[in-house]
């Protein structure tokens, strides 16, 4: 019985292999594009890894050449040539506002980037935060006006607008308000020590006092 069985064995996997070669005939290609495509799409991805990384640091020279040069216009004129887009549109944006000599021209510019609805909400805060750092640009009111939606909760510059929004209303002769806004930043968990160091300076000025606050 062990010959018979011998042979039935070695027929029966003769028969496995070329069942199995059969569907390695018939579907093996699958596997090869299967192959090639994890192998090509790891090719491509490098590449545009490396073509991404080559256009940044491009991207950043010409920025380093731009703002070294001496004229304003110039500076101006050499980051507006550059044609970036997202991200590193809104920075150029920023960086363009900030070498121009004239601050009605950076705020213009600053304004433009805060209402572009294509960029990050981080970038167009900014912008705004930026705008009523800007010597002369803008009143007191108009400071208000611009900073009050960046207090909303979980704003990225909440705090820095409280704080500036103070500033305003200390201008503006709202000195109990600005005190009351004051006092509360002083006990935000989101304050940095030096802003709390600045505020308590604020309140002590105007005539209150800052107690409890670790310097």
């Amino acid at each position: 019985m062990s010959n018979p069985e011998s042979f039935i064995d070695e027929v029966t996997e003769e028969v496995r292999r070329d069942k199995l070669y059969a569907q390695l005939k018939k579907y093996g290609w699958i596997g090869v594009v299967a192959v090639l495509l994890i192998v090509g799409g790891a090719t491509a991805n490098e590449w545009i890894k490396a073509r991404d990384r080559a256009a940044a640091e491009a991207t950043g020279d010409a920025i380093l050449t731009a703002v070294e040069l001496d004229d304003a216009t110039a500076r101006l004129g050499a980051l507006d040539s550059l044609e970036p887009e997202g991200d590193r549109a809104a920075l150029i944006a920023l960086i363009a506002a900030a070498v121009a000599d004239d601050p009605p021209e950076a705020d213009q510019r600053l304004a433009a980037l805060a209402g572009d609805d294509s960029l990050p909400a981080l970038y167009r805060d900014l912008a705004q935060l930026k705008r009523t750092l800007l010597p002369g640009a803008l009143d007191a009111a108009a400071r208000v006006e611009v900073l009050t939606p960046l207090t909303e909760p979980g704003g990225a510059f909440r705090v820095l607008a409280e704080e500036q929004i103070a500033l305003a209303e200390i201008e503006l002769g709202e000195t109990e308000a600005a005190r009351t806004r004051l006092e509360a930043l002083l006990s935000d968990t989101e304050a940095s020590q030096a802003l709390r160091r600045r505020v308590s300076q604020l309140i002590v000025a105007l005539g209150g006092t800052a107690s409890g606050t670790a310097f």
